[in-house]
C-alpha cells in the first residue's frame, strides 16, 4: 500500500498534469475565447460546488474580493491561450512572481529579499524575449500579439489572486474552506464576467460539449479536488516543484495535439522563466512551513 505522502505526491503530480492540459483542449473547442470561458466557468463551478463541500461557504465578503482578480485570471488565460500559442500564454502568466515580488511587500508585509531581486531581472528578461518573439499568426494562435498582451495581464491578476489566497490561508482555521470558496466564487463571477462578451452562445456540437465538460469538471474541478487533499500532506518544496509539471506540459500537449510551434525566442523566454520560477520556488520553499496553501491553476 503506497504512504500517505506517495499518495498526496501522486494527487498533485495528477491535478499539475490535468491543467497542463488546458491548452489544447481550449484551443480544441470550436468556440471564442469568451464563450468558452464563461461555459468552462459554469461547469466547473457546478463541479466544485458538488463535488467540495468547503466551497458552498460564499457568505464571506473576503472570499469575494478575491475571487474577483481569479475571476479575470480564468477570463484572460482562456482568451489568450485561443489567440496565441499555449507556450506564449502559460509562459507570460506564469510571470506572477515578478508582481509578487513588487506588490506582497505592500499587501502582504512579506520583505522582498536579494533573491527576489534576481528572480525579477530574470522574469523581465524572459518577458523581453517573448516580446521580441515576433510570433506569426497560425491557425492555432490567430492574433498572438493581443494573446500575448492579454496572457501579461493573466499573469498580473494572478499575482492578486495568489496574493488574496494567501491572506486567506493566514487563517489556520478556516483558511483552506475560505480558498475552496474563493475558487468556486472565482468561477461564479468568471462567468458572468465573460457573459456579455460571449452572447449569444451559439448551438454546441458534441465535440465542443465534450471539451467544455471536460475543461470544467476535470481540468479545474477534479484537479482542484486533488490539489487541496494532496496540500496537507506534502512539504512546500515538494508542491511547488510537482506543479511545476503544468507549464513544462502544457506547450507538449498543444504541440502532439495542434502541431504548435513557438519560436526559438518564445522557448527561451519561457525556459527563463521557468527556470527562474522553479529556483523561487526552492528557496522560497526552504523558508515556508511544511504544508502550503491550495490554489487552482487557470
Amino acid at each position: 500500500m503506497p504512504s500517505t505522502v506517495t499518495t498526496a505526491r501522486l494527487q498533485l503530480a495528477f491535478a499539475a498534469f490535468l491543467f497542463s492540459t488546458g491548452g489544447a483542449a481550449i484551443k480544441a473547442v470550436d468556440l471564442e475565447g469568451p464563450q468558452i470561458a464563461c461555459l468552462r466557468s459554469v461547469i466547473a463551478a457546478a463541479a466544485l460546488l458538488l463535488f467540495v463541500p468547503a466551497g458552498r461557504r460564499l457568505l464571506d465578503r473576503k472570499v469575494w474580493l478575491v475571487a474577483v482578480p481569479y475571476a479575470a485570471t480564468l477570463l484572460l488565460f482562456v482568451c489568450a491561450t485561443k489567440l496565441t500559442t499555449s507556450l506564449n500564454a502559460i509562459g507570460l502568466q506564469s510571470t506572477a512572481p515578478l508582481w509578487l515580488a513588487v506588490f506582497a511587500p505592500l499587501l502582504l508585509r512579506e520583505r522582498v529579499r536579494r533573491s527576489d531581486v534576481l528572480t525579477m531581472v530574470a522574469i523581465a528578461a524572459g518577458m523581453v524575449a517573448f516580446v521580441a518573439s515576433g510570433d506569426t499568426a497560425i491557425a492555432s494562435a490567430p492574433d498572438p500579439t493581443l494573446g500575448n498582451w492579454l496572457a501579461a495581464g493573466c499573469g498580473f491578476t494572478w499575482t492578486f489572486t495568489l496574493i488574496g489566497l494567501r491572506s486567506l490561508a493566514r487563517d489556520a482555521t478556516t483558511g483552506a474552506d475560505r480558498s475552496a470558496a474563493a475558487v468556486v466564487a472565482g468561477n461564479l463571477l468568471g462567468a458572468a464576467f465573460a457573459l456579455p462578451l460571449a452572447w449569444p452562445i451559439p448551438a454546441l456540437d458534441t465535440s465542443d460539449v465534450v471539451g467544455l465538460v471536460y475543461l470544467g469538471v476535470f481540468q479545474i474541478g477534479l484537479a482542484y479536488v486533488c490539489i487541496g487533499r494532496g496540500m496537507s500532506h506534502v512539504r512546500a518544496l515538494d508542491a511547488s516543484l510537482l506543479l511545476l509539471i503544468e507549464p513544462m506540459l502544457n506547450p507538449v500537449w498543444t504541440y502532439f495535439v495542434h502541431g504548435e510551434r513557438p519560436t526559438a525566442l518564445a522557448c527561451v523566454g519561457a525556459l527563463t522563466i521557468f527556470a527562474a520560477t522553479t529556483v523561487k520556488s526552492i528557496l522560497d520553499a526552504r523558508a515556508a512551513p511544511p504544508v502550503g496553501d491550495p490554489a487552482a491553476g487557470a
